[in-house]
């Protein structure tokens, strides 16, 4: 069966260290787009910011996966679909980054907040491209999605170890804010790959028909479950032994190859 949905990871597959999409890498969207496949982001970032505004330019009539697949959103109706937390998570997860000194961010489908003044942070809004204000956990705007710890290297092994019952972690990095990783925690049912596969059946797609392309440990799952998993020059090795197709670095707009590359398939 031929590619006919991409799914894109976004922080170090269509970013890189520049912090936004080449010109390169939106021309070749361009091209799949008029050749009639689907684009859909598939991130752990949340439906708002600069992420959103990426996913509406991949295509702003589709669905969308953020939060590690907790929300899954279609730019043109903004219409969602959500799996939200486990009781008691949020006030566990809380604890834990108490405990340990960790940074504590908290997500709906569009709103998140953070309790921290660390310059991390501050960085992390910079990132998402949302403006940094310190609030309570409290004042989130709806249901929690997602919980994330913000770990230095050295921690995360242990972060991902910590997290309460009922729940799942998954580990990623930006190459804007190097040396720290972002652990999501979500509902245990959750993942890329249940994400990817509620994409597909939205579309009414087989898994034959999806491509998959990442760097991260947290793109392996969804990897998986898809036809044509293609791994960036600059993969994890996780993501690179779970590819099929290996395209080139971020920083070589590897992305753009790999978008070609569904074309011929």
């Amino acid at each position: 069966m031929s590619v006919k949905l991409i799914c894109l990871d976004v922080d170090g597959t269509l970013v890189g260290p520049s912090g936004a999409p080449t010109e390169g890498v939106w021309a070749a969207a361009d091209r799949a787009r008029e050749a009639g496949l689907h684009l859909a982001m598939c991130t752990a970032r949340l439906g708002n910011g600069l992420a959103l505004e990426w996913a509406t330019r991949l295509d702003p009539n589709g669905w969308h996966l953020f939060q590690t697949g907790a929300s899954i959103l279609h730019t043109g109706t903004g219409a969602t679909s959500s799996t939200p937390l486990p009781v008691g998570a949020v006030e566990a997860c809380e604890a834990i980054a108490q405990r340990e000194g960790w940074v504590f961010e908290l997500y709906s489908d569009n709103d998140y907040v953070v309790d921290s003044d660390h310059e991390v942070a501050f960085l992390h809004a910079g990132l998402l491209g949302t403006p940094y204000v310190r609030r309570p956990v409290r004042d989130l705007a709806g249901a929690p999605l997602r919980a994330q710890l913000i770990v230095q290297d050295f921690d995360v092994d242990r972060a991902v170890a910590s997290i309460p019952s009922g729940c799942a972690a998954s580990s990623a990095t930006s190459p804007i804010i190097p040396g720290w990783h972002f652990v999501s925690i979500t509902a245990a049912t959750v993942s890329k790959a249940s994400g990817v596969l509620a994409l597909a059946a939205l579309l009414g797609l087989h898994r034959d028909e999806l491509m998959m392309v990442g760097d991260g440990q947290n793109d392996v799952s969804a990897m998986g479950v898809v036809g044509h998993p293609v791994a960036m020059g600059n993969a994890h090795r996780d993501a690179m032994a779970a590819s099929r197709y290996q395209v080139a670095h971020v920083e070589d707009d590897g992305v753009a190859e790999a978008l070609d590359l569904a074309q011929t398939l």
